[in-house]
């Protein structure tokens, strides 16, 4: 598609479909049915958003370079993620009002009525961009706190997102889904160790992996040991900690909103009670939450966010 078409070509919509079917594979749901329509468009072009950000970093787009063109790019220059990056950013700058047209990459299309009717600002996109970027040139992180610092960008703008489509963003509840936003990216994290690895990359702690005795090595091996079990425990039991943080969240607010809040808290503590049936041996691939677990673990949430809303 190239600025100043106003009908979508049938390559475009199969290509944002493909994108868009990611969600089905997520611990949360994305856009239920039972949000209002409003809702959820903007909820599914956020995540269309992130999602392909994550791609271009991941290297995981679609074969044949259809993005780098959209984007205005050589199809050769797919394979280029910084460069993907960069182009990326600039068509997200012509959905908050760029002097050179509308957006060209379809999903970016789809993202600016979004923009328009919620007044969403450019940080949160941006955020995940960068977050995108840091990929590209950290692949260990040294302390928990570098981790955080990571999650900020790559995770939290996600929740900030929501709750301004939703109306419903005051400070404390900004604190409280940073707080799950956080901790359902560390879950992926635990669950992604081998596949993370399999792109060197390392979301561990290095000081938590010397804490347990374990090295990048016990990472690649075919079934975890006792000391990467403890060393997932920990970071496991971190993550749980912080999806409680985020139940008085889901306590404040009411209706449907409160129902998907509580899908995203839920969903995380779901995948961590896979991890921990798994004895937190995640090295085979990552262990994934039922749907029988995902409802409990929600009316769970449900349960406790009535007691304290």
């Amino acid at each position: 598609m190239t600025p100043g078409h106003d009908l979508r070509s049938s390559s475009d919509t199969v290509h944002v479909r493909a994108t868009l079917d990611k969600a089905a594979a997520e611990n949360f749901p994305v856009a239920p049915v039972f949000l209002p329509r409003a809702w959820r468009d903007g909820l599914t072009a956020v995540y269309g958003y992130a999602r392909l950000v994550d791609d271009i970093g991941d290297g995981d787009l679609a074969p044949g370079g259809l993005d780098a063109v959209l984007l205005g790019l050589d199809p050769a220059a797919v394979d280029d993620r910084l460069a993907m990056l960069d182009a990326f950013e600039a068509d997200l700058l012509r959905v908050f009002g760029g002097t050179d047209g509308p957006p060209r990459h379809p999903l970016l299309l789809d993202l600016q009525p979004v923009v328009r009717a919620h007044d969403l600002t450019p940080e949160p996109f941006l955020g995940l961009i960068e977050a995108n970027r840091q990929d590209q040139r950290v692949a260990r992180y040294e302390t928990y706190a570098d981790l955080l610092g990571y999650c900020e960008l790559s995770a939290n703008p996600v929740g900030r997102l929501v709750l301004s489509i939703t109306g419903t963003a005051t400070p404390e509840r900004i604190r409280r889904s940073d707080a799950v936003c956080t901790a359902l990216q560390i879950v992926e994290h635990v669950q992604d160790v081998a596949e993370d690895l399999g792109r060197d990359r390392i979301y561990l702690p290095a000081e938590d992996m010397r804490r347990f005795h374990v090295t990048a090595a016990d990472l690649a091996a075919p079934s975890a040991g006792m000391a990467v079990r403890s060393l997932i425990a920990c970071e496991a039991e971190r993550a749980h900690e912080l999806l409680d943080e985020g139940v008085p969240l889901v306590g404040s607010v009411h209706g449907r909103l409160r129902l998907l809040l509580a899908g995203f808290v839920g969903g995380g503590r779901a995948a961590l009670r896979a991890v921990t049936a798994a004895g937190f041996d995640v090295l085979p691939g990552p262990p994934g939450p039922t749907k029988t677990g995902l409802l409990r673990e929600v009316a769970a949430v449900l349960r406790t966010a009535s007691r304290k809303g």
